[in-house]
């Protein structure tokens, strides 16, 4: 018997799209463990909102398949439905209404009445920070209105969350807050959170996909792809500055790319960290030199993402 916990929340396998002969995903595969945070990112353009189109059965595969919680995703079918929660890039909204009579219509829509309906809007109010909110949704920031979506999109208590750019639009505060509603889901529901800002999925997710031209250029946890990336560079200082030595280690076979900074430091991008790092020692100590430091520092996100897609253009 299979463990419900071990059956991936969200599983793509050979994902492919294509619009009039273009290709907007290209055998895409993905697997989203239970309870993550997980950061689909990538440029505008690369495919991500066709993802989660196919993921919330708004769109048919051109080929392939996508499974949510074991089930396959199929175009109109109901099944999944209970399940998913979606929060697109532009949520629609009736301005007429306030927060709390939009979420009880929603909850509505998934049969719930009564006392477990009033609870549960209660809860997500407070969790979206709207619970002392009377006007009407029509006079909403744009923040407010992101955070009553995620609301919404959790009225039915779903496993996974889907959100298109919940964040792209707003000013720095409304995307702290929104960024702060969905990182206290983690470990409750699987948040499948598509973005191109950077910093917001390095500050909430807990593993990331990089998407570029419709294809997956890597899937990691978080720390391991930073790790992965970061031990491709070296930093040292020395006690002297020695142009001959930073000449040598540029001509070094590990040493791919060489930079003097102007406190003296080389930063180096290196094939081999390990013979590096024996070699380096060697070296300033046979110019009769003090190693002052050395380290592998590991990247941000920025850096890998530019090392990633920039690479593919």
């Amino acid at each position: 018997m299979t463990d419900a916990a071990a059956v991936p929340a969200i599983q793509v396998s050979a994902l492919t799209k294509s619009y009039k002969g273009q290709l907007a995903l290209d055998h895409v595969d993905l697997t989203v463990p239970q309870g993550s945070v997980f950061g689909f990112l990538g440029p505008n353009g690369a495919g991500k909102t066709t993802t989660l189109r196919l993921l919330n059965g708004l769109a048919v595969p051109t080929s392939g398949e996508a499974r949510i919680l074991g089930q396959q995703v199929t175009r109109g079918l109901d099944r999944n439905r209970a399940s998913v929660g979606y929060l697109p890039d532009v949520p629609g909204f009736y301005p007429w209404m306030t927060a709390r009579e939009f979420l009880l219509f929603a909850g509505g829509l998934f049969g719930l009445r009564g006392e477990v309906l009033d609870q549960r809007v209660s809860s997500l109010l407070d969790l979206a920070g709207l619970t002392e909110v009377t006007s009407r949704v029509g006079g909403y920031s744009r923040g407010m209105k992101q955070r009553l979506g995620i609301a919404q999109a959790l009225i039915n208590a779903p496993k996974v969350l889907l959100l298109d750019e919940p964040t792209s639009a707003l000013d720095p505060i409304g995307r702290k807050d929104v960024l702060e509603m969905i990182a206290a889901l983690a470990g409750r529901t699987t948040v499948f959170f598509s973005t191109h800002i950077l910093s917001d999925v390095e500050r909430v997710c807990d593993t990331v996909a990089v998407l570029d031209h419709g294809r997956v250029l890597v899937q990691a946890p978080m720390a391991e792809l930073k790790r992965q990336h970061g031990a491709q560079r070296l930093i040292v200082e020395v006690s002297t500055d020695s142009a001959q030595l930073a000449e040598e280690f540029a001509a070094a076979s590990w040493c791919h790319e060489l930079v003097r900074r102007a406190d003296g430091a080389l930063v180096m991008t290196v094939d081999d960290v390990a013979a590096a790092q024996v070699d380096v020692p060697a070296r300033i100590a046979a110019h009769g030199l003090g190693l002052v430091r050395m380290e592998t520092p590991e990247m941000g996100l920025e850096e890998v993402f530019v090392d990633l897609v920039g690479g593919t253009n």
